[in-house]
Order: C-alpha cells, then sequence, then structure tokens
C-alpha cells in the first residue's frame, strides 16, 4: 500500500472528481496535493446528454492545463453502481442514470487513461488509511515506546445521510457487489424498525430537535440547532442537546456493530463531524456500555475498550496502554506484548472532501 510520504513525492497526476446532484467538481491532483485550476460544472441530473458533456468537458478542462498526461482518472460517484466495471446505476439524485450508464469505459475511451470509480464513503475511508487518522495514530504509538500498531480502519460520514468505508490491513472493503460498508443499513437502535440513517443524519437531527421543541423543523440546519444548544442562539436548548444525543446513541450503536467485526480504530467525517462534543460523547457512551443476556446478566458492549481520541487524557491513556516484557518459557529471551483491547475514535482533521480526494489519488496509484 502506497503511504502517505510516498504520496507526496510521487510525480504522477491523477483527474478526480466530486459528482454531487447539483454539481461536478472536477480537480487534479500531483504527490497527494490538488494542483492548478479546479472546475465546476452543473451536473444536469435529468438530462443524460447534457451531464456526460460536462463529465468530459470538465476532465478536459484540467488535461488542458496539465504539463504532462495523467495517469488515471480516479473519483467518487453516487451508488447504486458497479464500481468495477464503471457502470452507474444512479437513479436518487441523478435519475438522468436510470438503467446504467457505463461511466468508466466512456472515460477511458475518450481520454486513454485507466478510470476508477468508488464510493464516497470508501474513498473517505482509505484517505483517512493512508494520511489520516490511522498513520497519525500509529506515529504516536511508536513515539511512545508502543509496541501497538493498527491496520485496520473503519470510515463514518454524517451529513445528507450515513456512509463510510472499510479499510483492513492496507485494502479497501468494496465487497464483492460494491456494497461494503453499507452502514446506513444498520439497525437503528431507536428505532428498531427502521435504518440507522433515519436516526444518524441531518434530517435526523432536525427532526429529533423539532419533535423533542414541539416546532416546526423547516429553515432550521443542523448549525442553528448547535447554536441553540450551546447558548449562541435562541430556541430550546435542552431539546436541541437531546438531538445530538439521540444522533450519537444511533451512531454509536451502529459503530458498535461494525467494531465487533472489524477491531481496528474508527474516524468521523462529514458535514455534521464539527457537532462532535455533542453527540460524541453519548457514542462512547454507547461503546464502552452493557449489553443484556437471556438470563438477565449483562456483559460489555465491545471487547475493547474504546477511547476518544479528541480527549487528551483518554488519548494518552489509548497510547501507554499495557506494554511489558514476557518471559519466554525454557529460553533467556522475552517478549513484548500489550494486551489491553483497546480502539479509538477520533474525528477526522483531513475533513471529508480532502480524505476523499486523497483516498481517490492513492486507490488509483495502488491499483496502477
Amino acid at each position: 500500500m502506497i503511504a502517505g510520504p510516498e504520496l507526496a513525492d510521487d510525480p504522477r497526476v491523477v483527474l478526480t472528481l466530486d459528482a454531487g446532484g447539483t454539481n461536478f467538481s472536477f480537480s487534479a491532483i500531483r504527490g497527494g496535493q490538488p494542483i492548478g485550476e479546479s472546475v465546476t460544472l452543473p451536473a444536469e441530473p435529468h438530462d443524460l446528454d447534457a451531464s456526460l458533456r460536462n463529465l468530459v468537458a470538465g476532465f478536459q478542462a484540467l488535461v488542458d492545463q496539465l504539463d504532462q498526461k495523467p495517469a488515471a482518472i480516479s473519483f467518487a460517484f453516487p451508488g447504486p453502481a458497479d464500481y468495477p466495471n464503471g457502470v452507474i446505476f444512479n437513479v436518487g439524485n441523478l435519475p438522468a442514470y436510470r438503467g446504467g450508464v457505463a461511466v468508466g469505459p466512456m472515460l477511458e475511451e475518450r481520454f486513454g487513461v485507466p478510470v476508477f470509480l468508488n464510493n464516497d464513503g470508501d474513498l473517505f475511508a482509505y484517505g483517512e488509511a493512508i494520511a489520516g487518522l490511522l498513520p497519525e495514530i500509529n506515529k504516536e504509538l511508536e513515539a511512545a515506546g508502543s509496541p501497538k500498531r493498527y491496520r485496520n480502519l473503519i470510515g463514518l460520514t454524517l451529513g445528507t445521510g450515513l456512509g463510510g468505508g472499510i479499510v483492513i490491513d492496507g485494502r479497501l472493503l468494496t465487497g464483492d457487489n460494491s456494497a461494503g460498508g453499507e452502514f446506513w443499513l444498520l439497525r437503528n437502535k431507536v428505532r428498531s424498525d427502521c435504518f440507522a440513517e433515519e436516526g444518524a443524519s441531518i434530517r435526523a437531527v432536525r427532526s429529533a430537535y423539532a419533535e423533542a421543541a414541539g416546532v416546526a423543523a423547516d429553515g432550521l440546519s443542523p448549525k442553528d440547532i448547535h447554536d441553540i444548544a450551546t447558548g449562541e442562539a435562541a430556541g430550546d436548548p435542552q431539546a436541541a442537546r437531546q438531538a445530538f444525543e439521540r444522533l450519537g446513541e444511533v451512531v454509536g450503536d451502529a459503530l458498535a456493530n461494525v467494531l465487533t467485526l472489524i477491531d481496528g480504530v474508527a474516524v468521523i467525517g462529514g458535514g455534521l463531524a464539527g457537532a462532535a462534543p455533542l453527540f460524541l460523547p453519548r457514542v462512547m457512551a454507547e461503546l464502552n456500555g452493557t449489553i443484556a443476556s437471556y438470563a438477565g446478566g449483562t456483559t460489555g458492549r465491545l471487547i475493547q475498550h474504546a477511547y476518544d481520541l479528541g480527549d487528551p487524557a483518554q488519548r494518552r491513556e489509548f497510547l501507554r496502554g499495557e506494554a511489558r516484557e514476557i518471559a519466554v518459557p525454557h529460553s533467556s529471551r522475552t517478549v513484548v506484548t500489550d494486551p489491553r483491547k483497546r480502539v479509538g475514535v477520533g474525528v477526522s482533521r483531513l475533513g471529508a472532501g480532502r480524505a476523499v480526494g486523497v483516498g481517490a489519488y492513492a486507490f488509483a496509484l495502488n491499483r496502477l
């Protein structure tokens, strides 16, 4: 796997795209950093011909700025999709793609370079594993003299929806059907008949506040509700705090389910990540809580203990662990071990957009 320092020294250029339902935003990346001028064109979600023309025109505008041929095109595109074959079936925010459009092969034929498509949540997780939280934590563990190293990462994005991805030992888990890491469809703890995204998204915060405060949610943004919770705006602060705590409960339970299968570090990004002080304590309470048995007893929700990496005291404890030397029987040798099972949960410092860009760049170079 190409690591962060290797990305910085790589001379190859990869063209990337942030594809939304309103706009297509194009950029070129070299050495893990954007170069040249970015380009934004309308997505034309209801007109396939116009949308495809803008898709080609945006990448061509980047090529026209370059002094070298790009090595690849790599970007996130909303699913559902057959990502390995570059076919998009999106009918949500891009209804013109109904029935399937072979976007990847079209761009390969037009520009003569390999084209890689992925889900934005997957690329967010990959970017954090390459140049974000995962290498940051491993570097700090090394500096602390700990033998512990982490190779697995779970990335969650909280915004319009609940997205994310999983990286296992440096490899992005895409799944056999391009459906790996579909966190949004986990069961919702607060409403067990519903999926998790209904309680872990922008609409969830708005509806929870409206319900608790007895007001209409129209016109209220998560930032407005955040400011009400912190006393920076007028409203019902208790209801606002409850809205974010409920989000934290749903996110915490969903993350606990994933951590029982994928034992690694977790990172949260997306538009709601800035409100982490309001919901992360509840996430941690869920992770470090208990779960019942039929006999009426309880056991820990996780085998591991979860640490909030944004809290300085918890971060120090996480890094310290319990490293010690153990004698090898019938030998003069010793081995260093750290028996404390622990996972860390942090908020993205790269930001979702930057992490997705790094992930797209690194994914292309690794595939090449």
